[in-house]
């Protein structure tokens, strides 16, 4: 794993420092960036500086734990809350963060949220790498026409001109070939960023290859050359139509 970041936000100078020295003593491959008494100034370098882990304490003046995260537009990272009250720790889950650490902190518990949050990090930086990767082959491939289709068993490179259409289904895709179906974990709307121009989306849950369209049906439906009756709605109809209208 690379180096993971950390900051540390919290009013009281003796629970900073106790906090930092517990942190640098169990996960010393932890790099904390800074650390803060005050919430504002705290803000700010998150705005500027987000780092992978924000160690945040719930009840300080002027701006609470959870005021400082409703203040910032975008929260990429994990939070750990660290607070002396119980009732701010059911709350503090209802917020998304990784977990809380109540005060005075006991060593397991701060072990247990940290390597919590690690694992977190960890998953989410192999899924950012294997994003990068898909793009990367997507960019390189000699044949353009060619989509990268991630499944259960690793990569799939399927020529465009065989797919008859793309089926949304539960946040994977199902992928409708001439000669066969096969399920993706890629979402719809992933591959309607990678089709080719003739591709057209006619519903929230389907995506046809134009060129595998035989016929449509004012009912509703557009009639795939193997038979296959592919809803379409009212939002896209208008649409459709008048690619054929040039």
């Amino acid at each position: 794993m690379s180096t993971i970041t950390a900051v540390l936000i919290d009013d009281e100078t003796s629970n900073l420092q106790g906090l930092q020295r517990k942190i640098e003593q169990f996960f010393p491959a932890i790099d904390i960036l800074k650390t803060f008494q005050v919430p504002e100034e705290g803000l700010e370098f998150l705005r500027q500086t987000p780092p992978d882990l924000l160690f945040l304490d719930i009840q300080m003046p002027r701006m609470n734990g959870f005021e400082l995260l409703t203040r910032l537009s975008n929260v990429s990272f994990e939070v750990i809350f660290v607070t002396a009250y119980n009732e701010f720790a059911l709350k503090a889950l209802k917020q998304s963060a990784v977990d809380y650490v109540l005060k005075p902190i006991d060593n397991d518990d701060l072990k247990y949220a940290i390597e919590k949050a690690l694992r977190i990090i960890e998953d989410k930086a192999q899924q950012e790498s294997k994003d990068r990767l898909l793009h990367f082959l997507t960019q390189t491939l000699e044949d353009k026409q060619k989509l990268i289709v991630p499944t259960s068993s690793g990569l799939s490179f399927v020529a465009q001109n065989e797919v008859l259409h793309l089926e949304g289904d539960e946040g994977y895709t199902r992928i409708h070939l001439k000669e066969r179906d096969f399920l993706s974990s890629y979402s719809l709307g992933k591959f309607e960023k990678l089709l080719a121009p003739h591709f057209f989306k006619c519903h929230k849950s389907h995506i046809v290859n134009l060129n595998n369209v035989e016929s449509f049906e004012n009912e509703g439906y557009l009639v795939l050359t193997n038979g296959r009756r592919v809803p379409i709605s009212k939002t896209y109809r208008k649409t459709f139509i008048n690619l054929f209208e040039r």
